[in-house]
């Protein structure tokens, strides 16, 4: 099996990256692994009980080693309410199967971990994707044992303050390469390429029990 370096993107065909899509335009391609969840964005308020149960028949599939994205986003989608609830059952789906969850969180830091505390699921693992927030913001999420994934757009005292066993590294949807994105946080770091590259894979691969 290829090493898992990059934790999130939306590109189909990428090789060494765990692959984020909806349960509606899941197709598994050989060698390939995936994390699938409903966007926040995306239509999380029309949700009916047919989507969730292919999003759990998605889930169980082998080569589907996460759930998400999901989460919360106060700048864009329907109301924190709406997103809370989809973003519960979204965690909820991770703790039965026993998989982690990649979560979008634009400014809903502590609205985040409000709903998993609320729904008596802080064992459930949390990757906090894209992370841009500052270091107080960092400290919030890593204090409830969240992991962060940095892309290449990052802010330094948050990175500064990210155990290197809760780091990861993440391509999203920008063109930028993972090799870049792993030397932009080896330098903020203070440590080379090859370095955070090796980090972000033990990490990505602990995180996901090694699958």
């Amino acid at each position: 099996m290829t090493v898992l370096t990059d934790c999130h993107t939306h590109r189909l065909d990428a090789i060494g990256a765990l692959i984020a899509v909806s349960p509606h335009d899941f197709d598994p391609q050989p060698g390939l692994r995936y994390a699938v969840g409903y966007h926040p964005w995306h239509g999380v308020e029309q949700l009916t009980d047919a989507d969730y149960a292919l999003l759990e028949d998605c889930a169980r599939h082998r080569q589907v080693l996460a759930i998400g994205e999901t989460g919360m986003d106060r700048l864009r989608g329907p109301s924190l309410d709406i997103q809370g609830r989809a973003f519960v059952a979204h965690l909820r789906l991770a703790a039965m199967l026993g998989k982690p969850v990649v979560v979008h969180c634009v400014r809903t830091a502590q609205d985040i971990l409000a709903e998993r505390r609320h729904a008596g699921l802080n064992g459930v693992v949390m990757i906090v994707h894209g992370m841009r927030g500052n270091r107080h913001v960092a400290r919030t999420l890593l204090d409830a044992g969240c992991y962060l994934s940095y892309g290449h757009a990052f802010n330094a005292s948050a990175v500064a303050i990210t155990p290197l066993d809760r780091l990861l590294i993440e391509t999203d949807d920008d063109d930028v390469g993972i090799s870049e994105v792993a030397a932009r946080v080896g330098a903020a770091l203070g440590l080379s390429l090859e370095r955070v590259t090796e980090i972000a894979s033990t990490n990505l691969a602990y995180c996901l029990g090694a699958k």
